[in-house]
């Protein structure tokens, strides 16, 4: 058996570090842009609800299991994965664990650059005065322009290196990087609640939330119960490495449990009130109840923002929060692979961000294309985008959660998990224990299977693969990694079309 390279990813300097990193994880686009949707259309508070039991009973195991991993060994997601079964004398090839989270760490992080810079693009547009009166027809013309014109697509790869360039101006000092997440987080929080208190203030809070919020069991059905695991699997950025890479610098005596716990009730804080916000400041726009995804941040959101006094203030200060949330989102992504790469080849932490980040500009042009020149480049109906989006959502994460689970749950002698955990209640290990035994390989694998098949159905959409069914179009669709799905991943972009993502 191969030695372990000793190489270290360094400690924070602080214990509030993990709430703050572990919220920038969590707190991604999908709380806007998802969450609202489906608590509106699902539920209402019944469904968050649903939501946060599923959290606490599904992902909570999970970011724990992971976490967990990379405290005890103090690497990354891949030689955390090699020592921990050297340690437990099980197989060497348990490692590949951990080199298929970081692939799909990797993946996301390029995904997620290149929606970031859509966000980053909207904060200039809001401040310059294009949101001013604006209508459903014109934000729609403004995002096709930016994200779908054939003719201006080198304009979004300015704004996409732009992106790249301040994430990277971050990530390039480890020191730093914790200083962000302790800043921005509380940052985007405050403003938060500041535009939460501006909509209550226009006598808009009371119906936005209660769009949100408000329990409508006519609206609950299995579906609802579904959405909600689904949404809760995806969101919190689980087999990606980075719950792993957030232990291994997790300062001595952080509480793990409750800090957990702690980020959980967040992400569910945070996408109730970002929910109120926007309906708030987009409830004159027709459609948005009805909007989720592309349409209802950079459609419906503007539409209603255009109609407020200084909305050019408003508009600047919530695209910032939205680009500071993808922002956040990027730089705990890209700590998963950097921290792994500095382990692999003992590189300095400078060289392996500039790697890594060259890396994920280059596979995020393969996205950034497949919006614009690459539309009708199809693989058996499906983009170049569509095929990372399937195959890191329906394959990489779902297989990569189930191992984490059978090899903690099956693979442990009798008092690893204890080891693991640390100091804890007899009762909550062996709850730990039996739910990753269990419960979380087949629930997750069947999350895993049903975003492949939803996903594969939809290939029917255009009807002209002979293997589908009649009635395929008419499936909709579910969330992707961060929730941020469009209702068809073979739907040829045109005119528009960009507003369905």
């Amino acid at each position: 058996m191969s030695v372990l390279p000793n190489a270290t990813l360094g400690l924070w300097a602080n214990r509030s570090t993990f709430f703050w990193a572990a919220t920038a994880a969590t707190i991604g686009l999908g709380n806007l842009w998802q969450f609202p949707w489906l608590a509106n259309q699902f539920g209402g508070g019944y469904f968050v609800l649903l939501y946060l039991g599923s959290l606490l009973l599904v992902t909570l195991p999970l970011m724990l299991a992971e976490t967990a991993l990379g405290r005890h060994s103090r690497h990354s997601m891949v030689l955390a994965m090699a020592a921990e079964a050297a340690a437990i004398r099980q197989s060497p090839r348990w490692r590949w664990v951990g080199r298929l989270s970081i692939l799909a760490g990797f993946l996301v992080l390029s995904m997620t650059l290149v929606i970031g810079s859509i966000c980053l693009a909207y904060v200039f547009y809001g401040a310059l005065g294009h949101f001013d009166n604006a209508s459903t027809a014109a934000m729609t013309h403004l995002l096709s322009q930016l994200v779908e014109d054939t003719h201006e697509y080198r304009g979004f790869m300015a704004w996409h290196l732009f992106f790249i360039i301040l994430v990277g101006a971050v990530a390039i000092r480890g020191n730093v990087v914790e200083r962000a997440f302790r800043l921005v987080m509380p940052i985007i929080l405050l403003v938060l609640a500041g535009l939460l208190w501006w909509v209550f203030r226009e006598g808009r809070g009371a119906q936005a939330l209660a769009s949100v919020t408000a329990l409508r069991a006519e609206d609950v059905s299995l579906q609802s119960v579904w959405l909600a695991l689904s949404h809760a699997f995806y969101t919190l950025g689980l087999g990606l490495g980075v719950w792993a890479v957030f232990g291994a610098m997790m300062a001595p005596g952080t509480p793990l449990k409750r800090s957990v716990i702690a980020v959980t009730l967040m992400d569910t804080l945070v996408g109730v009130c970002a929910g109120a916000v926007i309906y708030g400041l987009a409830s004159t726009a027709i459609g948005a109840s009805s909007a989720q995804g592309f349409g209802l941040v950079f459609v419906a959101l503007p539409v209603g923002l255009g109609e407020q006094p200084g909305h050019q203030f408003m508009a600047t200060a919530l695209f910032t929060v939205i680009t500071l949330v993808a922002w956040t989102s990027a730089l705990a992504l890209s700590e998963s692979v950097v921290g792994w790469l500095r382990e692999w080849v003992v590189a300095p932490r400078w060289a392996s961000v500039l790697l890594v980040l060259v890396s994920a500009w280059l596979v995020g042009l393969v996205t950034l294309f497949s919006f614009n020149i690459w539309s009708s480049v199809e693989l058996a109906g499906l983009t170049p985008f569509r095929w990372i989006e399937l195959v890191t959502s329906g394959l990489l994460i779902p297989a990569v959660t189930v191992a984490l689970a059978i090899f903690l749950g099956w693979r442990g002698p009798p008092g690893y998990l204890v080891r693991l955990l640390g100091d804890a209640p007899e009762w909550l290990v062996m709850l730990w224990h039996l739910i990753l035994r269990y419960l979380l390989p087949l629930v997750v694998a069947a999350v895993g299977l049903s975003y492949s098949v939803v996903s594969l159905q939809l290939l029917c959409q255009n009807g002209d693969l002979g293997w589908c069914a009649p009635s395929a179009h008419e499936v909709g669709a579910q969330g992707m990694t961060g929730s941020e799905r469009s209702p068809g991943p073979n739907s040829r972009p045109g005119p528009g079309k960009a507003a369905e993502y």
